[in-house]
């Protein structure tokens, strides 16, 4: 959510940012905010100057009772009682306005880096860097599922009789594996400064509406009926959540964090959810990195989030790649967001495993998270958010680039503690 401050001073800067996003149908919103707004300080002027004259007679009753002039000082006050039901009336309209414009605020989208990309959707997303030389073995690579099953590591069967398509059980060296994966990428991010969450799975309306887009919301979340509360999608939600109505110190500032937690997803448009494949699916695992930073520092901490990632993939011999998400890609609150993908040797291409996104004060403005300096000077921080790692989609890679001819699949020497010091699973 933006300031409604930028609305009113540079409403065709705001507009210029909907259509970079290609989101015309959006523009009439800027015209209705600025409406609203200006209807808003209407009743806030009023309201102001009828406080005044209410003050002014107020002094002008004491001043009569004090000469004895009773009847003057009850005309004075009836007309006391006058201005307070216009001043009701003036401070029932400000509420209104302000959640209307609060509603209208909430549908224009967060204003957009400059260094992204222009396109309408992810088809125009930009490579930025490479890491690692994708490989492609002497032999066919079998398709995920079939070297889980080979490895005797998976049953989506039962999973489909007990839960219905995009779930799965995963057993064995595949089951000991994901749980590592996991343990290791927790130990990565502490390493590296990260403080260690696990959250609340659930959340109430306000968080989830404080955290993302109501498309989002409606293509994601799972409502728990007859209660305030959502599953999350990612334990971004919950971690962000953490700091709703709070005043953040200066010194309190950088607030960087991992967490892990179970993710519950509708995939409300997905081309289908995946019969046989782990790679969409309903319910999965994930280690998250969340930070909490001052506006000035938000781009150095994007670059080294997504950074994170890819080391981590490196560490486990997958080679991965940046891309750049374009305009028309960006959700509503994102300023800039990238891809990290990993390189699939059965398909010969890259793939999704993470996103690391920078969604500015968008956040910090819905859920009223805000920091003081010393000096008493109050800002919105700005707040990140990247993958580290979510098996199993993360699996397909781990499992495609460490399969030997064999049908054995390699254990990088940076997960074989968290394996029991297996070099190899088969």
């Amino acid at each position: 959510m933006i300031d409604i401050a930028l609305v009113r001073n540079e409403p065709d800067k705001v507009r210029e940012n909907i259509r970079r996003k290609f989101q015309e149908h959006r523009l009439p919103l800027v015209d209705e905010a600025l409406e609203l707004d200006r209807k808003n300080r209407e009743a806030i002027h009023q309201a102001g100057a009828l406080r005044a004259q209410r003050n002014a007679l107020s002094k002008q009753i004491g001043g009569l009772l004090a000469q004895g002039k009773k009847e003057e000082a009850e005309a004075k006050k009836a007309e006391v009682a006058d201005i307070a039901r216009e001043l009701l009336d003036l401070e029932q309209k400000e509420a209104a306005y302000a959640e209307d414009i609060r509603q209208v605020m909430l549908q224009i989208p967060q204003m957009v880096d400059e260094s992204v990309p222009l396109g309408r959707s992810d088809a125009d997303n930009v490579e930025m860097e490479r890491f690692g030389d994708p490989a492609v073995p002497p032999f066919e690579v079998p398709y995920h599922v079939d070297i889980m099953e080979r490895l005797g590591g998976i049953d989506l069967d039962s999973a489909r009789k007990t839960s219905g398509s995009g779930f799965y059980y995963l057993k064995g060296d595949v089951a000991r594996l994901h749980s590592a994966v996991l343990s290791y990428a927790r130990d990565f991010m502490i390493d590296r400064g990260f403080t260690y969450y696990i959250p609340p799975f659930m959340i109430r309306s306000e968080v989830v509406t404080g955290v993302m887009s109501f498309a989002e919301m409606e293509n994601m979340m799972y409502k728990i009926e007859g209660e305030d509360l959502y599953l999350i999608g990612t334990s971004e939600h919950s971690m962000i959540g953490k700091f709703i109505d709070t005043i953040l110190t200066g010194e309190e500032l950088p607030q960087a964090l991992t967490s892990y937690s179970p993710c519950f997803r509708k995939e409300v448009g997905a081309h289908g959810i995946e019969e046989r494949g782990v790679y969409r699916i309903h319910q999965f695992e994930k280690q998250e990195m969340v930070v909490v930073c001052r506006p000035e520092d938000s781009m150095e901490w994007y670059r080294k989030m997504w950074q994170n990632t890819v080391d981590f993939f490196r560490t486990l011999d997958i080679p991965v790649r940046t891309l750049a998400c374009c305009t028309g890609d960006l959700a509503d609150l994102k300023v800039i967001s990238c891809d990290v993908e990993a390189w699939s040797p059965r398909q010969q291409k890259y793939f999704e495993v993470g996103s690391c996104s920078n969604l500015g004060d968008a956040q910090a403005r819905r859920l009223q998270i805000r920091a003081k300096d010393a000096d008493g000077r109050r800002f919105f921080p700005h707040t990140l958010n990247n993958t580290v790692v979510a098996p199993p989609r993360m699996l397909i890679a781990f499992l495609e680039n460490n399969l030997d001819a064999d049908g054995t699949v390699r254990v990088p020497e940076a997960l074989r503690p968290y394996m029991g010091g297996k070099a190899r699973i088969g």
